[in-house]
């Protein structure tokens, strides 16, 4: 499998509050997906923050499908985040816009001519299980829902890559494991995910790779869910 996502070395400073990340370095192949874990301040957010290039790392290199955090142009970074995808732990949902018009105002911005709009949006609402609930606003959707809505809109671009920050943290035990469902559905049809999370009986469940930061030091990358559980506990 080719890598399609590659942090060398990467860390990340802040004047105020210091190092927030500590010599990271891993790789994600096409069609993978990886958990990433870590209490509250390891460095989870700033890890997601780099590899969407919202913020540049103070030292190594992150690179995203030919994008290089040391070279990339300011002007490049919109044609970087129309590869990615990304869903985050509040639903980030316009108030006053139905399910349908969130997801199509991910489109509009991007400039798709407008017969081409409805076609896909009904598409993508049809993919997370909410076609029924096209024309429903926000504050009537559950919480899971509104994610689904989310994740929708984070589809728009067929990324290569998504970006789910904390996606379930909102959710009860019965949403979480709809949505990582979904997730892995979407995962199966050739994008890669990273799933930032603190729920350990899911990552128990699934049984697939995840990332354990701790402090800003990515301190294990593999299966062994047994010494996360561990880990975990040791650290309350």
């Amino acid at each position: 499998m080719a890598g399609i996502l590659r942090l060398d070395h990467v860390s990340k400073t802040y004047p105020r509050s210091g190092a927030a990340l500590v010599d990271v370095s891993f790789e994600l192949n096409k069609g993978e997906f990886v958990f990433l874990v870590g209490h509250s301040g390891a460095g989870k957010s700033t890890l997601l923050k780099l590899i969407s290039m919202a913020e540049r790392p103070t030292d190594g290199e992150v690179r995203v499908s030919g994008f290089s955090s040391l070279t990339a142009r300011s002007r490049d970074i919109p044609q970087l985040r129309r590869r990615l995808g990304i869903v985050f732990q509040d639903f980030r949902l316009l108030p006053d816009r139905t399910a349908e018009q969130n997801v199509a105002f991910a489109l509009e911005v991007t400039g798709v001519p407008q017969g081409l709009i409805q076609p896909k949006v009904a598409r993508l609402l049809t993919q997370v299980g909410l076609a029924s609930k096209a024309t429903a606003f926000p504050h009537e959707l559950s919480g899971g829902e509104q994610q689904r809505v989310a994740i929708a809109r984070a589809l728009v671009n067929d990324p290569f890559v998504l970006l789910a920050d904390e996606p379930t943290g909102n959710l009860d035990d019965r949403a979480t494991h709809a949505i990582f469902l979904l997730l892995r559905e979407i995962n199966t049809q050739g994008t890669a995910v990273i799933m930032a999370t603190h729920d350990v009986a899911l990552i128990q469940r699934a049984n697939l790779r995840f990332l354990e930061m701790d402090k800003g030091s990515l301190i294990f990358d593999g299966t062994d869910v047994a010494r996360l559980v561990a880990d975990m506990r040791g650290r309350r």
